[in-house]
């Protein structure tokens, strides 16, 4: 077979123009993605846009019995987070008022809303000021900050129950904003300045949906150069000390580097923008793709050069030699990115797809560039560091690894499965989590306020139990009263959800005696704006609104599993009525158990497909089961390091668990392509083991070297996801070479069928 892929690859160096005019196409078709994408976009644009509208407009409800009666909001775009001991002093008073009044004279800022903002529930609904005059003895303040404590509206909504925490919500006007920075950071100076011309200490924070989004893409900005920067510069310093040769690199990085530019150029044709792991991590991940098949083609091509060939000769002989390997190590990264697309998350399947078009590309840039370039007068310079190279000059001490595992062949295989098997067994104690924080640098203001709004308000996110009812049952039902009060109890037993309130708690609110569902004609006498945010009489219907806390979704497995549980219950008490939960954290919760099981049955799918296909190469099914044990051990090792480390299966981790299967199985086919060539020619497959270590050994460990070194530049990351990802990457990188190096051989030793004599 190796013969047949390199009568098929012969023309790359015998017919250099052919293979410069395809490198040409296909630049030239990547640089419409780098510099007119719009150009092949819109082609398909009128037609999608079509199909949306024709969409939306049959998805709109029917509101035509609704009054047309604006519903107060407690969502805005941002939150300015206040923390003090001294909200209900006069100076206190005063810094809250002087700071909400600075904001709303902001051009950029169009609502403020804050507890002033929130009515008295009385049965008049009488304006009355939420603080006194500034004037005012301290025990009107006492009694204003418990008159505040008691409305539902105003503790766990807008301010915290021990009435240190204090939020304002507030609006862009886009068109006046001037710069990303005065978005957040100046905000907070707005509101420091302000509060600062009053003898009162408060600490302010401003996060909310949009600052948390802003924050994210300017680290996605200042990211997607910077790490590309570093981790490329780490990468030629790393095979410039391993290779000895400056020449030889750039041949090497040469290929990569075009790889990377052409799926850069195809992935924008796509569309696939903002995506933090496609600018960030793809162009880094690719190239190192491209790199680890560069430096096992270069490597041989480099050896037959000292041999005495000629370039052209040694150029042509390399690609024969190597060529079918690295084929099999793309088509098998290949399958693993690809399983990626399967994924239920947008991000995960934009990324799984561009890193199947980065590994195409990269595979297509090695065979070529490096063939063609060692072909002409440049070969004549490769190997002029061969005897030098660190790795070559220390092979013989490594070489040393084959003589102790061998004669131990039983021991060190059995020791393999067993660690393999226990491994993957602490891996499986894993559980899914989702965080909001987790794609947020650390250091960050959103990040910071965000938890300091957890631990004060209960969370930021918001979810809620909507309560249907049918035609038979009045809107003004005690049963409707009765059903409610059992939902608002159910959540008040979750310590996790914060925040909880409903029509009860409005009605508890008014003044008068007796059990709410008694009184469910009071909430006439409340301000529609208000009521109607939990209550719509005419879409018969009301809900229960509560917080949660970014702890990390996997906290609230067994909170929402009674919730519904509970639900379920109260719903069979009461057949006239349909309860269901939902809100942004619910619906995380449901979809995280699902797209992480989809990702792990992509993982095990992509697996069995990329073992079945070297089944199937080497002719041998035990060969194919021989390879599970170098392959799967690494992930499992990366799984113990998430154990360890008090880690949760979060979706960077699953999308890390596939790539570097994708990339960890390209050290193991060399190796076995490698075996099988040698073992041809060998009396015993033993000494084929020891040919093919010192074969390959060199690009092996040469290619892990710039790997770790590659994922290493991501760990300064401020980001969680991209530390995990690289933290992954570069521990089962390393597990491989020593699965590779290690247990391989044994299992080869131990298991291989013997050739017949």
């Amino acid at each position: 077979m190796t013969n047949k892929f390199g009568n098929a690859t012969q023309w790359i160096v015998t017919k250099p123009w052919v293979t410069a005019m395809l490198l040409l196409a296909v630049t030239a078709s990547s640089c419409v993605g780098h510099f007119s994408p719009d150009t092949f976009r819109n082609l398909f644009a009128s037609q999608a846009e079509t199909e949306t509208e024709t969409e939306t407009e049959a998805d709109q409800p029917d509101f035509a019995n609704r009054p047309a009666v604006q519903s107060f909001q407690f969502f805005s775009q941002g939150i300015l987070l206040a923390q003090s001991d001294e909200f209900f002093t006069p100076d206190g008073v005063a810094a809250m008022q002087a700071v909400v009044a600075a904001l709303e004279e902001e051009p950029f800022i169009s609502s403020v809303t804050w507890m002033e903002d929130i009515p008295p529930l009385n049965l008049f609904g009488l304006p009355e000021p939420v603080f006194p005059k500034r004037t005012a003895s301290p025990e009107l303040y006492a009694k204003a900050k418990q008159k505040a404590l008691e409305n539902p509206f105003i503790t766990g909504q807008m301010m915290s129950e021990d009435a240190k925490a204090m939020v304002l919500m507030f609006n862009y006007d886009f068109f006046m904003v001037e710069s990303d920075e005065q978005c957040i950071a100046g905000v907070r100076k707005i509101a420091e300045a302000a509060a600062d011309e009053f003898d009162v200490a408060i600490d302010f924070g401003v996060t909310g949906p949009f600052p948390i989004h802003m924050s994210m893409m300017e680290q996605h900005d200042s990211n997607t150069f910077f790490y590309q920067l570093v981790g490329y510069s780490v990468i030629f310093l790393m095979s410039l000390i391993l290779f000895r040769g400056f020449v030889a690199v750039v041949v090497l990085g040469l290929a990569p580097a075009l790889g990377v530019f052409w799926t850069l150029g195809f992935v924008n044709l796509l569309g696939y923008q903002n995506n933090p792991f496609i600018d960030v991590v793809l162009p880094i991940l690719v190239s190192l793709v491209g790199l680890t098949d560069g430096v096992h083609l270069l490597v041989q091509i480099r050896k037959l050069k000292s041999s005495g060939l000629k370039p052209l000769v040694a150029a042509r002989e390399g690609l024969s030699q190597v060529g079918l390997a690295c084929a099999l190590t793309s088509l098998t990264t290949a399958i693993g990115f690809g399983s990626l697309a399967l994924a239920r998350h947008e991000f995960v399947q934009q990324f799984g797809c561009s890193c199947v078009i980065g590994v195409i590309c990269c595979f297509v840039a090695v065979i070529t560039v490096i063939p063609l370039a060692c072909s002409t007068r440049i070969g004549n310079y490769i190997q002029s560091a061969n005897k030098t190279s660190l790795i070559d000059r220390n092979l013989s001490r490594i070489s040393g690894v084959i003589d102790f595992v061998l004669p131990r062949k039983r021991l060190v295989s059995m020791i393999a499965i067993a660690a393999t098997i226990l491994l993957i067994l602490i891996s499986a104690t894993l559980r899914p989590d989702e965080r909001l924080s987790s794609a947020l640098p650390t250091r960050s203001e959103p990040a910071i306020a965000l938890a300091k709004l957890d631990e004060a308000m209960g969370g930021l996110e918001r979810g809620y139990v909507r309560i249907h009812w049918s035609k038979n049952i009045a809107a003004d039902s005690p049963e409707v009263m009765q059903v409610v009060k059992k939902v608002d109890d159910l959540l008040a037993k979750e310590p996790l959800l914060g925040g909880a309130v409903s029509i009860r708690h409005l009605v508890d609110a008014l003044p008068g005696e007796g059990p709410p569902e008694t009184r469910m004609s009071m909430l006439e006498l409340l301000l529609p704006p208000f009521k109607r945010v939990f209550y719509e009489p005419e879409l018969r219907y009301t809900s229960v609104n509560f917080r949660v806390r970014d702890l990390g979704i996997s906290h609230y497995n067994p909170v929402f599993n009674r919730m519904i549980a509970g639900i379920e219950k109260i719903t069979e008490e009461h057949p006239e009525f349909r309860l269901e939960a939902n809100g942004r954290a619910f619906e995380r919760w449901e979809n995280i158990y699902k797209i992480v099981v989809d990702l792990a049955l992509s993982l095990g799918t992509a697996s069995l497909i990329i073992f079945a296909i070297l089944a199937m190469v080497y002719r041998s099914l035990r060969i194919g089961l021989i390879s599970f044990v170098p392959n799967l051990f690494p992930l499992a090792v990366a799984g113990l390091y998430l154990v360890i480390t008090g880690q949760s299966l979060e979706i960077v981790a699953v999308c890390a668990f596939t790539v570097c299967l994708g990339i960890a199985v390209d050290d193991t086919i060399h190796f076995l392509t490698r075996f099988e060539e040698e073992r041809a020619i060998c009396d015993s497959e033993d000494e084929a083991i020891r040919k093919a270590f010192t074969g390959v050994g060199t690009a092996l460990i040469m290619t892990t070297v710039v790997l770790v070194s590659g994922f290493a530049t991501v760990l300064v990351s401020d980001s969680h996801d991209h530390f995990i990802f690289a933290s992954m990457g570069a521990i089962t990188i390393a597990a491989a070479l020593f699965a590779d190096l290690v247990f391989l051989p044994a299992l080869l030793s131990q298991f291989v069928r013997k050739k017949t004599k």
